[in-house]
């Protein structure tokens, strides 16, 4: 595999002090370590199975909350929208720009995790456990499933990585975690695989029934439906063929998404179907302009005990809006 990388000067001295001297959030002290080493090094995009069609396990622990997949190439830009904090750090944002795909499952607290991250990319692992071992808080632990891994007690972190490969574990409490899953990981939900074709970023809700209730509260609809599953595709628009978008700042990119809620029954679809078709009667931009252009910009579509709802095209604050309601965790 060809690279092509500039000449590093002397970067090595930085994380030979402690980690408390280098005043860089606990929780984001590892993507520090791992990327503060980078040289422009980037190696030809590798496509990992599970975003290959027919794709049928993802490299994930079974447990979460809700899976993402992002093509990184395509939505790097809206990562930092989710409602996960790290995601926003310098040190994080340049680990994102070496990642080419992710996957990244978001744990409630009663488990013990906040999150597991399995990304392929470009990475100096090399440099990166040399980082390692010059920094006491963290120790090398040998597994069968990741061969050897870092564990940091402060940070909460466990990470296995190779020159193409990293995977993440974060949290609650200090007690070494593998963070690569155990063989096969989890099995994608039926119909999914079909569902994200084409879409820059896709996941899939295991328990949605708290977003959902939240979601209708919000537009003052009096009802539980009794949602069993829920998938999500964004998809990036072509702003130069819509010019319904409703963002302001031209260097801002487009999205729109796509909704599938997966009830009980045909009948309860066709039910939740005729609610939210009447509702969209009464909730209009000046009444609520993020569930409008959500929720409520087209009719719902029923298939069988399954319904799409598909959005407007979205703004960066409707997208995070659209993050906050779904990615609970």
């Amino acid at each position: 595999m060809k690279t092509n990388c500039k000449k590093n000067k002397n970067i090595l001295l930085p994380v030979l002090r402690s980690g408390s001297s280098l005043n860089i959030p606990r929780s984001t002290l590892i993507i520090f370590f791992i990327f503060i080493f980078l040289a422009t090094c980037k190696s030809a995009p590798f496509i990992p199975d599970l975003f290959k069609p027919e794709a049928v396990y993802v490299p994930l622990d079974p447990g979460a909350s809700t899976y993402i997949f992002v093509d990184m190439n395509v939505a790097r830009s809206i990562i930092s929208l989710m409602p996960i904090e790290e995601l926003n750090e310098r040190q994080t944002r340049t680990m994102l720009d070496r990642t080419d795909y992710a996957a990244i499952a978001l744990f409630t607290p009663e488990s013990g995790r906040r999150f597991q991250i399995a990304a392929w990319g470009s990475y100096p692992n090399l440099r990166a456990g040399f980082a390692f071992i010059f920094n006491k808080n963290w120790k090398k632990h040998r597994s069968q499933e990741s061969g050897s891994y870092w564990h940091s007690v402060l940070d909460r972190l466990s990470i296995a990585l190779s020159s193409t490969y990293v995977s993440i574990i974060s949290f609650l409490n200090g007690t070494p975690s593998e963070p690569q899953a155990s063989e096969p990981g989890i099995e994608f939900p039926a119909g999914f695989d079909d569902f994200r074709t084409g879409s820059s970023l896709s996941c899939w809700l295991e328990d949605p029934a708290p977003a959902i209730n939240r979601m209708v509260s919000e537009a003052d609809i009096p009802i539980q439906f009794p949602v069993t599953q829920l998938f999500i595709n964004l998809y990036k628009v072509d702003d130069s063929s819509n010019s319904s978008t409703n963002n302001s700042d031209d260097d801002q990119e487009s999205y729109e998404a796509v909704i599938r809620f997966f009830l009980g029954s045909n009948a309860a679809a066709r039910g939740m179907v005729s609610i939210l078709n009447l509702a969209a009667g009464f909730i209009t931009p000046e009444s609520n302009l993020k569930l409008a252009s959500i929720l409520f910009a087209n009719p719902a579509v029923q298939d069988g005990r399954s319904l799409d709802v598909k959005t407007a095209v979205l703004s960066e604050s409707e997208i995070a809006h659209l993050f906050d309601i779904f990615l609970v965790f």
